[in-house]
């Protein structure tokens, strides 16, 4: 079935949000591959071990190569560690935050916490903005007008997707929100979503971070050196790469307005080492799907549901010639989406399930 869709706004105060609310896409109920509960059970098992295991690791890394950089500062011998640092510094935290904030990383909470704040500040991502952002992401995945992380809208924006390999439109808008949180100020769409209790919490751990960045800012200044600034906040612009490589995978070039993971979503067969840093989230429709399965979990989730999801995948250069030549087709049919297939061991989606404004393609 092909229909015209309705015309793309992508704010959380405008028409968009108002329609997907009427139509019946806000909050919807998501199609979901079903399991033997006791299988479920043993799948959202959560545990210390692999966390505390791989966060060690993690922080290990960060201050070996960030000591080293530090050593070796002045010289170029500095550039690879310094590399590590930002990667290990600006995008690991991405996955960190994220499967914290979902409180499925850690079994003991405090450490769910603790990680969460700590990934949060690295990555420049007010914690009490992104959990409720990320709820919302998880309840309305790519409704339009509905969910405040779409990363890239139709039709796309490629210069802008450019630069955020680098952080920079990313970062400036993260100190813009920053130093307005900070003034007091939560936002017109920070309220859609924001509990009004948590506001106020927003507002002192921006003032916090700001403080935190001023300090280190003067300590630049006074030591006449980047060296500071090289160890924290940079590290967001020059290591943030990787996360922005993964992360367009999540949902680029796919379906909108579908209530139906499999639609919406990519999982992705990635080499050992990206995996790390992305803590499994290259099984982004598995995640989607189940959120409360814990990161380390997902590869046997993947095992148990993949003849009922899409072919993965098979690497990210697969997945970049996949999502790549749709970001140009919308550049001149902004209706333009992959529409996946499912296996024949699959069940189809349910039609009656989503607006018919989701159903275009060519």
């Amino acid at each position: 079935m092909t229909v015209t869709p309705l015309a793309r706004d992508y704010s959380l105060v405008g028409e968009s949000a108002h329609r997907a609310v009427e139509s019946g896409l806000a909050a919807a109920e998501w199609y979901h591959t079903d399991i033997p509960r006791k299988q479920m059970k043993e799948l959202m098992q959560r545990s210390d071990g692999p966390a505390i295991r791989d966060t060690a690791i993690w922080l290990g890394l960060l201050i070996a190569f960030g000591t080293a950089g530090a050593a070796l500062w002045g010289s170029w011998w500095c550039v690879p560690f310094f590399l590590c640092y930002g990667v290990l510094y600006g995008s690991a935290t991405d996955s960190r935050w994220h499967e914290c904030g979902h409180g499925t990383a850690f079994k003991t909470q405090w450490m769910n916490d603790a990680v969460y704040q700590i990934a949060c500040f690295m990555i420049m991502r007010n914690p009490v903005t992104w959990r409720w952002s990320h709820t919302r992401h998880h309840t309305d995945t790519v409704i339009v007008g509905r969910d405040p992380e779409i990363a890239v809208m139709r039709p796309p924006d490629l210069l802008r997707v450019a630069l955020n390999f680098f952080g920079l439109l990313d970062a400036w808008h993260a100190m813009v929100d920053m130093v307005r949180n900070a003034a007091g100020i939560i936002g017109a769409e920070e309220k859609t979503f924001i509990p009004e209790s948590e506001q106020p919490r927003a507002i002192r751990i921006a003032r916090i971070w700001l403080a935190i960045y001023v300090a280190t800012i003067m300590l630049a200044l006074y030591l006449g050196s980047w060296l500071p600034l090289m160890l924290v906040g940079l590290p967001r612009l020059y290591g943030a790469w990787h996360h922005v490589l993964t992360g367009l995978l999540q949902h680029g070039g796919l379906a909108d307005n579908v209530i139906d993971h499999r639609l919406n979503s990519r999982t992705v067969l990635m080499n050992p080492v990206s995996r790390f840093i992305y803590w499994n989230m290259n099984y982004h429709v598995e995640h989607h799907m189940f959120p409360m399965v814990p990161y380390h979990a997902l590869p046997k989730l993947h095992e148990l549901i993949k003849h009922d999801l899409p072919a993965p995948s098979p690497s990210m250069w697969d997945g970049y010639r996949e999502m790549l030549p749709a970001f140009v087709r919308q550049l001149r049919n902004e209706d333009y989406f992959v529409k996946r297939e499912l296996p024949p061991t699959a069940r189809p989606y349910r039609e009656d399930f989503h607006s018919e404004t989701a159903l275009a393609a060519e």
